[in-house]
């Protein structure tokens, strides 16, 4: 897969997971949604871009957070 359709996936993943949300279709949205996390963190750091990686990396502990809950709560 190349840079450009890894970030329009990745994009995807993160829109999809965000109209999810509205809904309340908990956990799926924060499965989705963490799948374009992820693959926007890979484009960043291959695009050597911190500002990517710092706004999608920060993310990735929030989702931690709802996998535990949703997992072992």
């Amino acid at each position: 897969m190349n840079l450009t359709s890894l970030k329009w996936a990745s994009t995807a993943f993160v829109l999809t997971g965000i109209f999810i949300a509205q809904f309340n279709i908990y956990p799926l949205y924060i499965f989705i949604h963490s799948i374009g996390a992820a693959g926007w963190m890979v484009s960043g750091y291959l695009m050597n871009d911190k500002a990517v990686m710092i706004n999608f990396g920060l993310q990735i502990p929030i989702f931690i957070t709802g996998y535990i809950n949703y997992f072992l709560v």
